[in-house]
């Protein structure tokens, strides 16, 4: 694979954690609770939430239909795009940029609904302390899943759109916006600095998605 965004092994039980904090969310959240609470609120009202969810019998067709709005709602994708795109952002056209962020935003959720759809059961969630990073939340985070080792995380969490959502996740040791940024880097310099190219690859891996 060209990409490694949430499919290199190193990142895939990250990849499982993000899905289950946003499946997490419900239809409860909303942008004024988000904007009224805390960060730490906001993460444990996602924590109370995915017990439920992750935990349930729904279809894997179910979990995939209600994660796709829970996406948008609570995870600050088109940020998250531009931070992956990195200078290259600068460089890119309006359409560039544009078709970027429509493909971008497919793949998250396609990799996010191939992680949170297991038949998973006995998961359990809980909240650690919470720091500041240049203006920005980090709250700390456990994920217990039974017959694996505790998943130690920690969620970015920013107000900038005007709510509040997730713009990383950090864990063993990597944030998984920043090891997304230096693939991309890699892959558009080994293509001649073309922005092009890293459109036609995200379009291939959305088709065979």
């Amino acid at each position: 694979m060209v990409f490694s965004f949430f499919r290199h092994v190193s990142l895939r039980r990250r990849a499982f954690v993000l899905a289950m904090m946003v499946a997490a969310s419900g239809s409860v959240t909303s942008s004024a609770f988000a904007q009224g609470q805390s960060a730490r609120d906001f993460v444990q009202h996602f924590g109370d939430e995915l017990v439920a969810v992750i935990n349930s019998k729904a279809s894997a067709a179910d979990k995939r239909a209600a994660l796709v709005p829970l996406i948008q709602e609570n995870i600050d994708v088109d940020a998250i795009g531009r931070y992956c795109l990195g200078r290259y952002w600068k460089v890119a056209t309006a359409e560039q940029r544009a078709e970027y962020l429509k493909l971008f935003q497919q793949v998250m959720i396609n990799a996010v609904s191939e992680r949170m759809v297991g038949d998973y059961q006995g998961v359990s969630f809980t909240i650690g302390g919470t720091s500041m990073l240049e203006g920005d939340e980090i709250v700390d985070g456990t994920i217990i899943r039974p017959g694996n080792p505790p998943a130690n995380v920690q969620l970015e969490i920013s107000s900038e759109s005007g709510a509040k959502k997730v713009v990383d996740l950090k864990g063993e040791g990597a944030s998984l916006r920043m090891t997304q940024r230096g693939d991309y880097a890699s892959f558009i310099a080994q293509h001649g600095g073309q922005v092009d190219a890293l459109l036609k690859a995200l379009q291939r891996q959305v088709s065979h998605s």
